[in-house]
């Protein structure tokens, strides 16, 4: 049976990139995953270094991904890489979980958009993961919002003119509030979370 496509999922052993691999995986699609480790469904993995400065990490995943793919196109790069810090400005670790988030957002997002830009189909689609409260000020989680909002910037720049994407491609971020994660259940036992989003919902 031929192909439906080809996507990477960047961040693809995550809570919601798992489902997304499984998800394309039953479509019948040949999928890629970058992570800190493998996704033994994935039909190939980069594994990242997290000791590797910003560059470097760019460096080797580009390197790996070429090798991965050769001469062929993805339809898309969904990249759902990321994680969450609270805390104020006063907050003793406020610049700790500011680079934390910069890390695990920005760095990762940004990768994402410079492999679509090299290996996207026209017509393709990069998806970033934006959240819905870094609309707005966060002051109780300023290093996280601060991170998501960059993000939304950087879908706001891929989808202007010129942006190094192929020919009609399309950028967008998802805007969760809250999705419903086995960490987000253990750290928010309390919550509603019938009015979080299904992770399936998502990938679907």
């Amino acid at each position: 049976m031929a192909l439906a496509g080809r996507i990477l999922v960047y961040g693809g052993k995550g809570a919601l990139g798992s489902v997304i691999v499984s998800s394309f995986k039953a479509k019948n699609y040949w999928v890629g995953s970058i992570d800190l480790v493998p996704n033994e469904q994935a039909d190939g993995n980069v594994v990242v270094k997290p000791g590797d400065s910003w560059t470097e990490q760019e460096e080797d995943i580009t390197k790996n991904v070429e090798t991965l793919l050769g001469d062929n196109k993805l339809d898309a790069v969904l990249c759902v890489a990321g994680g969450w810090a609270g805390g104020n400005a006063a907050n003793k670790a406020f610049v700790k979980n500011a680079d934390a988030m910069w890390k695990q957002s920005v760095w990762t997002s940004s990768i994402a958009a410079s492999l679509a830009a090299k290996h996207l189909r026209d017509g393709g689609i990069v998806t970033l993961p934006g959240a819905q409260p870094a609309l707005e000020g966060t002051p109780g989680m300023i290093g996280y919002g601060m991170a998501k909002a960059a993000i939304h910037q950087l879908v706001k720049s891929l989808a202007g003119e010129n942006s190094g994407l192929p020919a009609n491609a399309s950028a967008v971020a998802i805007l969760p509030v809250t999705l419903d994660t086995p960490m987000n259940r253990k750290w928010m036992p309390d919550a509603d979370h019938t009015t979080w989003t299904p992770l399936e919902f998502i990938a679907e």
